[in-house]
């Protein structure tokens, strides 16, 4: 397993492990039995509309055969980069820029699984020969897939200690993800620990961006930062 590096909106480079072609194909093969099940399951509820005309079956199957068609682009949307096989496998979709993943990129990587998996496993080779194991499709969309079994969990990368009477400051951080905010306090404790002001301000910067945050309540910019990872962890404790 090759070691990824993500290089994040505020220039802070951090690594994780790129999941392996032999995860990946494991994953797959995982994803695809569901799906067989799935079918033989249908063939055998709905045999009786084998009597039907051709048209009508055809109609039927197209629609029955949806859940197949669109299940790694419905999961991966849904479980934010994860399919069942992906998860069995303690592997996700991320961008290489650090951030979740969109339902755009997903779209991507799904439509070029035509070239990947469906003309001769292409993509299975391609990952082999590529430093970041990426296929066509993640190369496309900008992604890259990678292991979480030696991982930080996320409760102990975002969680914060707050007071009883903790009272937050800025609602608009639950436009963030947790993956978003995973990255923040990442890049914060590097950047506070090395005194990196510069990065601290582009760190802030983005955050108001991205959270839609217009004011900044505190005087500095580290403060502000601190307070952000309490006010997610306010927002979302009981999510």
């Amino acid at each position: 397993m090759s070691e990824l590096q993500i290089n994040t909106t505020q220039n802070v480079k951090i690594s994780f492990n790129a999941s392996g072609a032999g995860e990946r194909l494991l994953a797959f093969i995982i994803d695809m039995v569901i799906k067989i099940g799935y079918l033989m399951v249908l063939n055998w509820t709905f045999g009786a509309f084998d009597n039907m005309d051709q048209w009508s079956q055809i109609a039927i199957n197209t629609v029955l055969g949806f859940p197949v068609m669109f299940y790694t682009l419905g999961l991966e949307s849904v479980l934010e980069g994860q399919t069942i096989g992906k998860r069995i496998m303690k592997i996700r979709v991320v961008k290489i820029d650090g951030y979740q993943a969109s339902f755009s990129d997903y779209v991507v990587r799904w439509f070029f699984r035509i070239v990947d998996v469906y003309i001769l496993g292409l993509g299975f080779f391609v990952m082999l020969f590529n430093k970041k194991t990426q296929r066509l499709g993640d190369m496309a969309a900008g992604t890259a897939v990678i292991g979480l079994k030696d991982s930080v969990t996320i409760n102990h990368t975002i969680l914060e200690n707050l007071k009883e009477d903790y009272k937050p400051t800025y609602p608009n951080v639950i436009k963030l993800s947790d993956n978003d905010v995973r990255i923040i306090k990442e890049t914060f404790n590097i950047a506070r620990a090395s005194r990196d002001y510069q990065t601290l301000i582009k760190l802030r910067s983005k955050i108001m961006e991205v959270a839609g945050i217009k004011t900044m309540r505190q005087k500095s910019d580290m403060e502000f930062v601190d307070v952000v990872l309490k006010d997610y962890n306010f927002y979302t404790q009981d999510m």
